[in-house]
């Protein structure tokens, strides 16, 4: 569902009715997997994580830091997957998609370290004075074909910034799934980041408001990693097809 947002629009008041939601499944192959199977689950309900930035529920919120009784699903480098959410994403935001190799297994992996790359970010389409946001109840990524096979933490973030900072409080909407990736390459993702302190208080797309001269937008956090593919960099987070040793990738 894409939503328009007009800039003359009165922001909401901190007393208005909430609407929130938590990303609980995950599809691989075509297959949509049962509530929470490959996603750690949170003990927040479907609320959101707005604790200081330095929080470390900012990783895999709150209650997410194990994954002793999540399962890990495998997936082909080069292949997508699907995030789906309890109720649809209601309230305006970009969409972010990051990764984090585990030194072992995924399950005993807490997200700690710099670790965390990202691999497609989703902000709003500007028109004629309006945004439109992408919110939907599923998200889609492309699992990057160079990245090495093993284990990882695969996490989907949607900062809602209705209520812009530092008058409001922005809200994470996070989710890790456990993933195993299988026929990856011999890349090196860059740049890699902390997570917490991929965000910062300044940083334009974290106290943009969406309700005053709206008229762009910088997804918060780093840039979407780069790889070499026959000689040239390519965006994973860009929507175009080349053609690399292992096939073809976007």
């Amino acid at each position: 569902m894409k939503l328009l947002t007009s800039l003359a629009v009165v922001p909401l008041l901190a007393s208005a009715a909430h609407a929130h939601y938590i990303f609980q499944y995950l599809t691989v192959g075509g297959s949509k997997g049962s509530q929470y199977q490959y996603i750690r689950p949170n003990s927040n309900y479907n609320s959101p994580v707005t604790k200081d930035l330095g929080s470390n529920d900012l990783r895999c919120n709150e209650g997410g830091a194990t994954g002793s009784g999540t399962a890990t699903t495998t997936v082909s480098a080069g292949s997508s997957v699907t995030f789906t959410a309890d109720v649809a994403v209601y309230h305006q935001g970009p969409v972010a998609f990051y990764m984090a190799k585990a030194p072992g297994n995924a399950a005993d992996y807490d997200g700690s370290g710099q670790e965390w790359f990202k691999i497609k970010e989703i902000g709003p389409t500007f028109n004629g004075g309006s945004a439109s946001w992408d919110m939907g109840l599923s998200y889609s990524v492309n699992i990057p074909g160079s990245v090495p096979n093993g284990d990882y933490l695969l996490r989907i973030e949607q900062l809602a910034i209705h209520n812009p900072w530092p008058a409001g409080i922005p809200q994470f909407y996070i989710s890790c799934a456990q993933v195993t990736v299988t026929g990856g390459g011999s890349g090196s993702p860059s740049p890699k980041v902390s997570i917490p302190g991929h965000v910062q208080e300044s940083d334009s797309g974290y106290t943009a408001n969406i309700y005053n001269q709206f008229t762009s937008y910088k997804v918060p956090g780093p840039a979407v990693v780069m790889a070499r593919i026959n000689g040239a960099e390519r965006n994973y987070g860009t929507k175009i097809r080349v053609f690399a040793p292992r096939g073809f990738v976007e």
